[in-house]
């Protein structure tokens, strides 16, 4: 990814859209009874936002987002989000105290004031894991774990870790763990101090320890040139266990594709394979990065995250193609797979990863949605992605995701979805942002579905700077579908489960009432499913 673009969209619009989201909204109020609710959220502008739910002195949930350019925000509901950050203050940073000092060793190597990243820092895409192993310096055991990326190029990054036994922070650092961007001889940057070359990494140090293979790779780099059609970028770290309790860091962008390394939860270091090997599915394990799980070929693939679920027993990889920008329709995919290092697959069975450079490659993945608007929206939603997923002490999933308009351009703002799992074992995201509203596990009667339906098909390809418009379909009462898509609908017995047949395509989700996006938002009936030919559809019922 082209990330000098990422700090310059980011940051502008970060500052600026997070005092207004913070100003701009009333207070709540619901009619009750009468299906009409009238509530402005309040909202935040956190970009590639991590969610991790904690408990506040007397026991109340509390929901906390990350994000890039050290920004935070919690929250009681999954709805109105109050920011506790104060970006990158110097002294008296929020999460990082006395950044400069805190974060030297990354700022070494990348991040703060260098190339791309002058005139400030480059601090991004954290995630917050609370590893309850940790071994404090005072000997207790238990903290919260604050990965994060620091970044001076589109290649040039590093990953590093810090800790704090208070969610909020300071977070005091630990280590650097990747290095990426490095050459095999003495190289500079354009506006660079820095000398990239290898040994200035942990590399070197990592040999002499034993703990990966001697030698330099030469598929890493050559000369002056860092090979980013192998090798990742080191950012945008995600943190997950496993079901034997291993702690996994899935990370990369663009370059050589996705990675995954195993974690020491005594620690939080990171366990390198130490010797490059490939998996019989042809998957490569680096001695160094770990095991590429999925993209590659310096095609777009970021902000991965994985979750386990343990009702369905897979493992989901999210993932966002395309440049993030208002204009090159950023949007996300999804994969699983039965084991934390893959292979992930796709709903038609496709690998995640990337084995050629070709632009095919972006008809791999469920799409979970792109640009789109309805009629009920003010402003349609364009690039939504870099997301993370969490189930809710009750089962509840949810999809956390940041997102720009047709409206505010390059602006964003952070959104949250419920999720809930089809028939098939896919998460489908609910067609609204969250607004609290349950759904009826006995399902809804054919009156409350049958009716004509706004439609969106989020297909598989890119939308690019184009936003799809709403088509119309009608569900009858006898299970038929007509309109702009043709087929069969059914909803199961004593259940929410949808099946739709649509022009041969066979997609699977869920009926699910809850409220619009209207000025007043009122409860309409809606529909997401997703295809066996890895497109989500969604319907919103107008009358």
């Amino acid at each position: 990814m082209k990330i000098k673009h990422k700090v310059k969209w980011g940051a502008v619009a970060l500052f600026a859209l997070s005092s207004l989201a913070l100003t701009s909204c009333s207070k709540s109020s619901e009619k009750k009874g009468s299906g009409q609710m009238k509530k402005n959220l309040l909202r935040v502008a956190i970009h590639d936002p991590c969610v991790i739910k904690d408990k506040d002195e007397n026991g109340a949930s509390l929901y906390y987002i990350f994000g890039t350019h050290i920004e935070a925000a919690k929250s009681r509901d999954l709805q109105n989000w109050y920011l506790f950050t104060n970006g990158y203050t110097r002294v008296g940073n929020a999460l990082y105290g006395d950044l400069s000092a805190n974060l030297a060793e990354p700022f070494k190597w990348a991040g703060e004031n260098d190339s791309d990243s002058k005139g400030g820092f480059a601090v991004w895409a954290p995630d917050v894991f609370y590893d309850s192993q940790f071994q404090n310096e005072d000997g207790t055991l238990g903290a919260y774990l604050i990965y994060f990326c620091t970044s001076s190029t589109y290649c040039r990054s590093a990953i590093a870790y810090a800790s704090s036994k208070n969610i909020e922070g300071p977070y005091t650092y630990c280590k650097t763990l990747v290095y990426s961007g490095f050459t095999a001889t003495s190289a500079k940057d354009k506006n660079s101090d820095k000398d990239k070359i290898w040994t200035n990494t942990n590399i070197d140090e990592l040999m002499a320890e034993g703990r990966i293979d001697e030698g330099f790779d030469n598929l890493w780099a050559r000369g002056s040139n860092y090979n980013t059609d192998y090798a990742p970028n080191a950012i945008d770290p995600g943190i997950f266990a496993d079901t034997e309790g291993k702690m996994w860091m899935t990370y990369g962008s663009w370059s050589g594709g996705i990675y995954i390394l195993e974690l020491d939860p005594r620690t939080g270091d990171a366990i390198y394979p130490k010797t490059t090997t490939v998996t019989p599915d042809g998957r490569v394990v680096d001695k160094y990065f770990g095991t590429r799980i999925a993209a590659g070929h310096t095609l777009s693939s970021e902000g991965p995250f994985i979750i386990y679920d343990e009702q369905t027993k897979y493992y989901y990889l999210y993932t966002t193609y395309d440049y993030l920008d208002a204009k090159s329709g950023y949007n996300m995919r999804l994969f699983r797979s039965k084991t934390p290092t893959g292979p992930y697959l796709d709903a038609q069975g496709q690998s995640a990863i990337f084995e050629k450079r070709s632009t095919n490659q972006y008809e791999i993945g469920i799409k979970v949605m792109g640009n789109y608007t309805f009629s009920c929206l003010q402003d349609g939603y364009r690039s939504p992605g870099h997301c993370s997923t969490f189930k809710d002490d009750d089962g509840q999933l949810y999809l956390i995701y940041h997102t720009r308009f047709n409206i505010g351009g390059d602006n964003f703002q952070t959104r949250v979805h419920q999720q809930f799992m089809s028939q098939k074992d896919w998460p489908v995201t609910a067609v609204f942002e969250n607004r609290g509203d349950k759904i009826n596990p006995k399902g809804y009667s054919t009156s409350s579905i049958a009716g004509t339906y706004e439609f969106i098909n989020h297909g598989i390809a890119s939308d690019n700077a184009g936003v799809k418009i709403p088509e119309t379909v009608v569900l009858k009462k006898d299970g038929t579908v007509t309109g702009d898509a043709e087929g069969t609908w059914v909803q199961e017995k004593e259940s929410y489960y949808a099946t739709f047949v649509l022009d041969g395509e066979t997609y699977n989700g869920v009926f699910f009432e809850q409220h619009d996006e209207s000025t007043e938002p009122k409860l309409v009936m809606t529909f997401t499913a997703i295809g066996e030919n890895n497109m989500t559809i969604w319907g919103v019922k107008q009358k």
